[in-house]
């Protein structure tokens, strides 16, 4: 028998988030040890807030939607949030009930700027690189090293002398046209107007040059987990800060793994 096509939409719903997350969903276990992090964590949060005022997005929330946008490669903040309004399962993560109201993205890139700036998202990241180690989830003598180019997100059209002459007004403000035929650029002689620390790079011959950041990730073979990472300038020295960024977590070995390079040459 075929069903009635009814479009209704119910008043009231008695069914919760949690209720439509499976028993063996991936997100289960890793809310449940990040939640044990954000417990560990309540003391510092409470350092970094006024104890009167409005209430602002509270920083387990914020910690847990900006996890999400880096598992499941959110590209923006407001992506992030129209993810989360119609997402039963990003609102059961984060901890919004099905008729909560999503953030504006504006209000939510300000508040996570706050934890970033506090250095406590770093901490939160640290603490969970603990708690797999004291779950034996980590070892120090099975390890990778791999860095690579990240793309900045100033345009290249940013990308101008440091000292030129004063260019004609664009065509269009907000996208004006360049034309770069027949100029040579280079990071001695240019620079970004929007974000002067990114630098003109590539990864390899024959490859477009794009403005970018270097980052190395030290991770854990056994289980796939990055124990450290660190992020610079495109410099040109990827290998020899790779090193550093091993050391720093697993001294001992890097220094027989090192003997072992001197050895072979």
């Amino acid at each position: 028998m075929r069903g009635d096509d009814q479009q209704q939409n119910h008043i009231f719903s008695y069914v919760s988030p949690e209720a439509r997350v499976r028993k063996d969903h991936p997100l289960r276990a890793i809310r449940a040890m990040v939640d044990e992090v954000l417990t560990q964590l309540s003391r510092r949060f409470d350092t970094m807030y006024a104890r009167v005022g409005r209430p602002s997005i509270a920083p387990e929330k914020l910690l847990r939607a900006q996890l999400l946008q880096m598992l499941y490669s959110i590209r923006s903040e407001r992506l992030l949030m129209e993810e989360m309004d119609y997402n039963l399962l990003f609102r059961w993560f984060v901890g919004l009930n099905a008729d909560d109201d999503v953030w504006d993205p504006t209000v939510f890139t300000k508040n996570r700027d706050r934890l970033l700036e506090a250095d406590v998202a770093k901490e939160f990241l640290v603490q969970v690189v603990e708690q797999a180690r004291t779950k034996g989830l980590t070892s120090d003598e099975h390890f990778t090293v791999d860095g690579t180019l990240l793309e900045a997100w100033a345009s290249t059209k940013s990308f101008r002398p440091k000292e030129g002459k004063l260019s004609p007004p664009p065509d269009d403000p907000g996208n004006p046209t360049v034309n770069f035929r027949g100029q040579r650029r280079s990071n001695e002689t240019h620079e970004s107007k929007t974000d002067p620390e990114a630098l003109l790079a590539r990864k390899g011959q024959g490859k477009e040059s794009k403005l970018s950041y270097s980052g190395n990730l030290l991770v854990e073979n056994r289980n796939g987990l990055i124990v450290d990472a660190e992020l610079f300038q495109a410099n040109g020295t990827a290998e020899r800060s790779a090193i550093s960024v091993t050391q720093s977590s697993f001294p001992v070995r890097v220094l027989s793994w090192r003997l072992r390079l001197l050895y072979r040459r």
